[in-house]
């Protein structure tokens, strides 16, 4: 019997509920740590995990034995759980529904590791909601105004 290979890069987005600043850099390495971790443990490769304290951008070597918004899902419940159970807030942390997500060829691995290695300086130049709504266009994804994200900038 044939084996399945494959090679795929996902680049995921995800948003803090309400886009609350609730990723302290303080705490940024022990999360990114557990979320690498929680990734291995799905059956993925971790690339590079960075972000905003209001959002994060993943870059994954997917695995297709898993649906990808099961991955989704069950990554957000234990990050929750995690970042909650040791008290990095004095609240509730919680991620907003939905995701975005983006698939890469090998040969775009060192330009989207760049762009997720830089957020910090990107975000002086452009807000989320301008970074977001342009990959959705150049992607070509339709989507509607009300199913977004929240974007309070």
């Amino acid at each position: 019997m044939a084996d399945a290979y494959t090679q795929l890069y996902i680049h995921i987005i995800i948003v803090v509920k309400k886009r609350e600043c609730l990723i302290q850099e303080k705490y940024q390495n022990e999360i990114f740590a557990y979320m690498g971790g929680a990734i291995k443990n799905m059956g993925h490769k971790p690339i590079i995990i960075n972000g905003m304290p209001d959002h994060l951008h993943i870059l994954i070597g997917w695995n297709p034995a898993m649906a990808l918004s099961d991955f989704i899902r069950e990554f957000k419940k234990s990050t929750t759980a995690f970042i909650n159970e040791r008290g990095f807030l004095k609240g509730k942390f919680n991620w907003q529904n939905g995701y975005g997500a983006f698939s890469y060829s090998r040969s775009h691995l060192d330009k989207v590791y760049n762009y997720i290695l830089t957020q910090k300086e990107h975000h002086k130049k452009q807000k989320f909601k301008e970074e977001y709504l342009s990959m959705l266009k150049r992607y070509d994804i339709t989507y509607k105004e009300e199913y977004l994200f929240d974007f309070f900038d």
